[in-house]
């Protein structure tokens, strides 16, 4: 009979399950061969022979899981296409074309997991479902960083190569005949399956090991990518140990009230207060903040390192009110940027930049807005991105963004945005505008965020001693020289004597994990540099992200009513010193050498740390993980129950009925 009859008798439904079979197969394989590279590239004695060898059992578990779902489309085209279509030569093509489609794209992804095991030390989570949304930034990084092409015409190789070997059995089988019953059992079991496994299967299940490594090589990429997609935000209650409300907020109220020499009582239910001044100066100087792209304290020779990399910034530590102890809040610019905005602790999941109802918060922005300056945040990328426009736009802050500079003055730019020396010059020409004439008697207030060191790592020519595109080193150096450029010119200006520049980081280069915090690396500088103004000192006292605004607000001379969980610790006794350190699914809380960590499935761990945050060894301390429970617990509870609210910076009996603030517009 011919081969391409479709009045063949029907047969079992093996033959026509081979295409799906072996898909499931290479899906095993691909995932297989990621996890032993991954594997392989783990620095010695960072885990040990048991786990590894766990870690490769609970992972072929999650392929399995993984193989089943790619494999189901393909099984019920294959099972649902009658015999007469199934025997012809287009159907049979279109099987292996649509077989070589699949997996060449998952040897996309195997190499995409690779790099983003290097770049941030861990599988897929939720930075990658968040990338996917900025194409722009995102392709064009990988375009600049990686050569593209020749990448991805080699790596089809592999799925042709397996092409190849399987034609005859793929070809065959995508054409051989199969009962009419047969093909619903298959169908209806293999959704059942993948009903089951949809409900049943949890990325938890590989979180066996206290070692963040041993658990992220135990995933599986394409499903930790799906399940972060689920998990973009943690409810607190939900997944964290909690205790009862009432006693979280009491606790957090204490240690508020604690925190400051001259404690006001609280007002309403949540933790607002009034904030009386520590200083009377003739005039609230203007504030210029810098948070630099990844600087963490690590690349700075005022903190160790050798490389000379940061000659300004050292000089500016040794001529700035310098706190050397400062810990970044998250391990993202978008945490970074929520601690400096909004001085509360991280909250599980994703930033409060990037969630909904993020608007007329309770801001450095809203407090300075209300006191009479010109609020401004200003980025040298498109400001779309994490969402930057949309969450300082809507609290109190004016924008500027790279649409907003010229194009004949950007002559330089990569997929993050303009050089930093460019942005700095448009900034710049910007405040020189806003200061003249009579409007210079308004104090103003900019926020700028770099971009330039980040990866592709790329700046104008002849800078520096380090070539452009050749590694973090350069980006650093030229990250430093932009700022040593920007305070010079800033320098000639005559707001320049009143002004204070607050100069930090956003998070460290080097802060990766999901469920592990490398405290040692989530350090950052933080230097208050006011030539003049400021008395030029070290301060080694712990603190946190959330305490620059306080601190900050505490050297402007006014009285302000605050809702800020951070201290100013020009005014905090030591006793109260802390630091809050997460990553979107591990909370962390340090304390007097010790650091509790709070993770889902409400589990929480206490240890002792050294004097650079690293872990030395577990302890037992109930009352810093309560402590710890209470502060993540009440930053969540007022977030989400309108507690963190803009108030009008007056008495609470004149204020409006209306809550928060009107958002400001983009200018033009």
């Amino acid at each position: 009979m011919n081969a391409n009859s479709p009045n063949r008798s029907p047969g079992r439904f093996g033959g026509r399950m081979f295409p799906a079979a072996a898909l499931a197969a290479a899906t095993i394989a691909l995932a297989t061969l990621t996890r032993a590279a991954l594997l392989a590239s783990v620095p010695p004695g960072a885990i040990g022979a048991g786990e590894a060898l766990a870690s490769l059992v609970i992972g072929f578990a999650f392929d399995l899981v993984v193989a089943t779902f790619m494999c189901a489309p393909l099984l019920a085209l294959l099972m649902l296409a009658p015999d007469r279509l199934a025997a012809t030569r287009p159907w049979r093509a279109f099987v292996l074309l649509a077989w070589l489609a699949a997996v060449y794209g998952l040897t996309l992804v195997a190499v995409a997991e690779w790099l983003f095991w290097q770049e941030f030390g861990g599988r897929f989570n939720f930075i990658a479902v968040d990338y996917l949304l900025y194409t722009h930034e995102v392709w064009n990084n990988i375009r600049e960083s990686y050569p593209l092409q020749p990448l991805l015409l080699a790596l089809m190789l592999p799925a042709l190569a397996a092409l190849v070997v399987l034609r005859g059995p793929l070809w065959s089988g995508a054409g051989a005949p199969v009962a009419t019953r047969m093909r619903w059992v298959a169908v209806a079991t293999g959704l059942a399956l993948v009903a089951a496994l949809a409900r049943f299967a949890d990325s938890d299940y590989r979180e066996y090991s206290p070692r963040d490594i041993a658990n992220e090589l135990a995933g599986n990429g394409v499903f930790q990518f799906f399940a972060a997609n689920r998990r973009n935000e943690l409810p607190f209650e939900r997944h964290y140990a909690a205790i009862d409300g009432r006693r979280a907020l009491g606790i957090v109220r204490a240690a508020l009230a604690a925190s400051a020499s001259r404690p006001s009582p609280l007002i309403g239910e949540g933790v607002e207060r009034l904030v009386a001044p520590r200083l009377a100066p003739a005039r609230p100087p203007s504030i210029v903040m810098i948070s630099i792209e990844s600087m963490g304290a690590e690349f700075l020779g005022s903190y160790g390192n050798r490389r000379n990399l940061t000659p300004n910034l050292d000089r500016i530590a040794r001529e700035s009110l310098w706190f050397s102890n400062v810990y970044a809040t998250g391990n993202r610019t978008v945490r970074g940027l929520e601690a400096l905005t909004l001085a509360l602790p991280p909250t599980p999941g994703q930033s409060i930049v990037r969630r909904p109802g993020n608007e007329g918060l309770f801001t450095l922005g809203s407090v300075l807005e209300d006191k009479g300056y010109a609020v401004t945040y200003a980025y040298g990328g498109y400001g779309y991105f994490d969402n930057m426009n949309a969450f300082f736009g809507a609290n109190d802050y004016n924008i500027v963004d790279r649409t907003d500079i010229p194009g004949e003055r950007i002559h330089f730019a990569n997929a993050w945005g303009v050089a930093d020396e460019i942005l700095f010059d448009y900034v710049l020409d910007t405040l020189d505008r806003g200061t003249a004439g009579d409007q210079g008697r308004k104090p103003f207030f900019v926020h700028i965020m770099t971009v330039s060191n980040h990866r592709p790592y790329t700046y104008p020519a002849r800078r520096i001693d380090i070539a452009s595109g050749s590694g973090r080193d350069g980006a650093v150096k030229y990250s430093d020289y932009a700022l040593g450029r920007f305070l010079e010119r800033a320098r000639t200006r005559p707001w320049f004597g009143e002004t204070i520049f607050v100069i930090t980081a956003d998070h460290g280069a080097n802060a990766r994990g999901t469920m592990e915090i490398p405290i040692d690396k989530y350090r950052v500088p933080l230097f208050f540099y006011a030539p003049g103004r400021i008395e030029p000192r070290r301060i080694d006292r712990l603190m946190s992200q959330i305490d620059i605004a306080p601190t900050l607000l505490g050297m402007t001379g006014l009285s302000y009513y605050t809702k800020f969980f951070g201290h100013d610790m020009l005014d905090a006794p030591a006793a109260s010193d802390r630091a809050f350190v997460a990553n979107y699914q591990t909370l962390g809380y340090l304390r007097d050498g010790r650091l509790v960590t709070l993770q889902p499935k409400r589990r929480s761990r206490a240890y002792r740390v050294d004097a650079d945050g690293k872990i030395l060894a577990p302890i037992e301390d109930r009352a810093l993980t309560e402590e710890a429970v209470a502060f993540y617990q009440c930053a969540s509870y007022l977030f989400r129950s309108g507690l963190y609210r803009d108030e009008e910076q007056v008495p609470p009996e004149r204020r409006d009925a209306t809550r928060g603030a009107p958002a400001h517009r983009k200018p033009g």
